[in-house]
């Protein structure tokens, strides 16, 4: 029996024991299979790492430079300020410091700091959130090869075998050379040496301990930590270096006093940069980018191009300024609409958890120029603190919390209440700070020259750096009623003429199939006239009135007639609603197409470039542009310019227009345009020397708000513009071309003198019934289902079956010729391009 009892006794040990062995045996297998798969991965990426002749190929590459056509930079593309120094050039004082700011045990570990990961994941996870890195320098180095932000897992793979490669081939020194001489320091500084030239003006080997600091602090953020960016932040981050310098044993107390004392002088940005930065043209320098890139390739970035354009420094200006102010004060018409985005922001903070927040949080919401991005820490109605770093905090008070006062009220909804952790917008008037916010809206600008297409000046919207989307040539909107004088200048040339009397009642299209809808569209504000002259229509912009024009004309011949321009006829259906704008444009189509009728009829194609040269300026490409007055470039017949000009000068004594009389100038003339519930906002507006189009509106379509037509929102802001860009300019207007008749206070063409021009259109009289007579047209031809004047001068038989129909599906059809072959139609269809590339340009 005790045998028994032993050996029962024993059996739980041994059970014990071979559960153990079994963990033992299944961590050995997993620790061979990792080591397997390990060694697979290192077979098979270490071959495929980098040559680290790639790492320390220290060949500057000269960059694309883009100039305004008065020689003033505004754009560089592939630049890299680099200036090579030997690591025995190189201060003690800043080794010491990037030491102390990035890896201060660089010189004992072998590229991964497995101490400095330990504490770093301790910290992180005593804070519950990401505060300290582990990065080593060997890493960053490794890092700043692959150019990119990408957080895979394969990638952080390849940076660390990158890492041990570099580790074991390369001693520290020439490691702590690479790091000083191609790490990112902000402001397109590349290495130390650049970077000191850049911020204080210096060569490496002059700068102080302080200074030394200060540079130091700058890889953590390179744009929000450089000191010309945010000098309180760079301020804030000099003084962690010079601590851990202290505490480190490589600055005596008395340096860390004298560098703390030291004041940083800054190296002035006119010295650096002159005045180019002043043109604000960054549309117009990426614009150029793409065109150059698209004949040069990669080539572009290396090559040392220099790319002169036709952009006027002083118009982009202008542009710049014209195209904020109006959005500004579009914003502020519409109200404060509430903090952009509400964080947690814990009390108690010290300094350094201060700045570590506000950095995160501000990070996702740049600066947009003079509109600063900050985080409220207290809020009430008379008074508001903001911060953006530690050193810059901000006490908002009386004037300056006016626009903002709706999300101060107690009774502030959620979404609009300023609250402690909100992120506003600061800007600093005339009186001082102000709680503000940034614009939601949108708005494009181009100028460009009659006589040759130019383009002058171009904003493609509020913040290039906020979005490169450029709304002068990638965004396709509808016109509104900007579009009707193209339908009136075809009326012109089919016989009406500026006194030709059309009904202003409301028009009713009668579906023509079973489920259809009637169409009933109405004039802007819902009221109408008994008749009204078709100068008058388009100075008062009716709606009725177009319709009808459009509709006596025919749709299809429209259609053809637009292309003259450089419209594409795809985007416009020949529908009534084409009488409407509801088609397709983007402004640089529409200031083309305006500038055939300030020049008198000839289409010039945009374009913005007019030469390139190499590094020793030698021109490699030179614009041929098209001009005004070139026979093979007129498009439409002069006297239809002319007219047309008349009736668009008109509009701006006494039409929609008016507001541009302000310029006090006989030669402007335009028109405005406002679609359907002030989606889009339009101004187009010229004199004979320049055109100029403003638009207006969201991104993604929706309303302005009631009361903000084209008139309201777009063309203050061209007129803003040509308040200065005219100044100083004569005065001129086109001449009058023959082949015109002045009589009954109106102007015909020879063609359609008085007695055989219509006379009205859609009155209780048949003055075509008339007209048709007195041509000796069939009375069953005059029958035939099409548009009135397609009865005369010919047309499609399908043209009454499918001139309107809002609700056919739309039948996209290529423009074709005239009747007869009009020769100004097909030069104009042969001129049709793509306005801004391409054929802009010939070796």
């Amino acid at each position: 029996m005790a045998k028994s009892s032993r050996t029962s006794a024993s059996s739980p040990g041994a059970g014990i024991l071979r559960w153990l062995l079994g963990l033992l045996a299944i961590g050995i297998g997993l620790a061979v299979s990792g080591a397997l798969v390990l060694g697979l991965a290192l077979a098979l990426a270490w071959p495929n790492l980098p040559a680290l002749d790639a790492l320390v190929d220290y060949r500057p590459k000269i960059p694309l430079r883009v100039y305004t056509a008065d020689q003033m930079l505004i754009g560089e593309f592939g630049e890299e300020r680099r200036r090579v120094v030997p690591i025995q050039e190189v201060p003690e004082s800043l080794k010491q410091a990037i030491l102390a700011a990035e890896d201060d045990r660089f010189y004992e570990h072998h590229g991964i700091d497995l101490a400095g990961v330990a504490r770093a994941a301790l910290i992180n996870l005593r804070e519950m959130r990401k505060v300290q890195g582990a990065s080593t320098i060997t890493m960053q180095v490794a890092r700043n090869f692959y150019q990119s932000s990408e957080k895979t897992w394969s990638r952080k793979f390849y940076e660390l075998l990158l890492t041990l490669k570099i580790e074991a081939n390369l001693s520290k020194d020439e490691i702590l050379e690479l790091y000083i001489n191609q790490i990112y320091l902000g402001h397109r500084s590349y290495g130390f040496e650049a970077a000191a030239q850049t911020y204080f003006g210096k060569p490496l080997r002059e700068v102080s301990v302080a200074e030394a600091a200060m540079l130091a602090g700058i890889p953590k953020a390179p744009s929000r930590f450089n000191p010309r960016s945010n000098f309180p932040r760079a301020e804030v981050r000099q003084h962690y270096v010079l601590n851990r310098m202290l505490g480190l044993g490589y600055i005596s107390p008395e340096t860390y006093d004298a560098a703390m004392a030291e004041e940083i002088r800054l190296r002035s940005r006119s010295r650096e940069d002159g005045p180019s930065l002043q043109a604000n043209a960054k549309y117009v320098a990426e614009l150029a980018r793409q065109l150059v890139y698209d004949i040069y390739g990669d080539e572009t970035y290396t090559r040392g191009l220099n790319v002169y354009t036709t952009v006027d420094s002083k118009l982009q200006q202008d542009a710049w300024r014209a195209v904020r102010e109006g959005i500004f004060d579009y914003d502020r018409r519409r109200g404060f609409r509430g903090p952009e985005a509400v964080a947690d922001l814990p009390q108690g903070l010290d300094t350094d958890e201060l700045d570590t927040l506000l950095d995160e949080i501000l990070s996702e919401h740049p600066d947009s120029d003079n509109l600063l991005a900050a985080v409220v820490l207290e809020a009430s109605p008379e008074r508001v603190v903001v911060a953006r770093s530690s050193n810059e905090i901000l006490a908002i008070e009386g004037k300056g919390l006016a626009f903002a006062k709706p999300g101060l009220a107690s009774n502030a909804s959620d979404s609009r209440r300023i609250r402690r952790g909100a992120v506003v917008r600061v800007y600093q008037g005339a009186d001082g700070w102000e709680l503000t916010q940034l614009p939601q809206v949108q708005a494009a600008l181009v100028a460009l020259s009659p006589d040759d297409g130019a383009i002058k000046a171009m904003m493609g919207g509020f913040d290039f750096d906020l979005g490169k989307f450029n709304r002068v040539t990638q965004a396709w909107r509808q016109p509104g009623s900007s579009f009707k004088p193209f339908v009136y200048a075809a009326a012109l040339e089919r016989g009406l003429t500026p006194a030709t009397r059309i009904s202003d009642q409301p028009y009713v299209l009668e579906p023509t199939h079973p489920g259809g809808e009637r169409w009933t569209p109405k004039n802007y504000g819902n009221t109408y006239a008994d008749s009204m002259t078709l100068k008058e229509g388009l100075a008062r912009s009716r709606n009725m009135v177009s319709i009808r024009v459009l509709d006596a004309i025919g749709p299809k011949y429209a259609q053809e007639y637009i292309s003259r321009f450089g419209f594409q006829p795809e985007r416009h259906p020949p529908y009534l609603t084409m009488a409407l704008g509801a088609g397709e444009v983007t402004p640089l189509q529409m200031a083309a197409a305006y500038a055939v009728f300030a020049n008198g009829g000839y289409q010039v194609p945009p374009h913005l470039i007019t030469h390139v040269t190499d590094t020793e300026g030698q021109v490699l490409m030179q614009a041929q542009p098209i001009l005004a007055g070139n026979a093979s470039a007129r498009v439409i017949d002069a006297r239809t310019a002319y007219v047309a000009d008349s009736l668009m000068r008109n509009n701006v004594a006494s039409g929609t227009a008016r507001r541009a009389s302000a310029l006090g100038r006989s030669d402007v003339a335009g028109k405005t345009g406002t679609t359907n519930d002030s989606v889009d906002a339009w101004f187009a507006g010229y004199t004979p020397s320049l055109v100029g189009v403003a638009w207006m509106g969201f991104d993604q379509p929706r309303s302005l708000g009631q009361g903000e037509p084209g008139g309201g929102a777009a063309l203050p802001v061209w007129l803003n513009f040509m308040e200065t860009a005219l100044k100083d300019v004569p005065e001129k207007r086109l001449p009058e071309p023959k082949g015109l008749l002045h009589a009954e206070g109106t102007v015909f063409f020879e063609e359609f003198p008085p007695g055989q021009a219509i006379a009205s259109i859609g009155l209780d009289e048949d003055p075509l019934r008339d007209l048709l007579e007195t041509l000796g047209v069939n009375e069953a031809v005059a029958q035939a289902p099409r548009s009135p004047l397609e009865r005369i001068f010919g047309g499609g038989d399908q043209e009454a079956a499918t001139r309107a129909q809002p609700d056919v599906p739309l039948q996209h059809q290529p423009a074709q010729p005239a009747a007869g072959g009009n020769s100004t139609a097909n030069r104009a269809q042969n001129n049709s391009r793509d306005t801004w590339g391409g054929t802009m340009m010939v070796p």
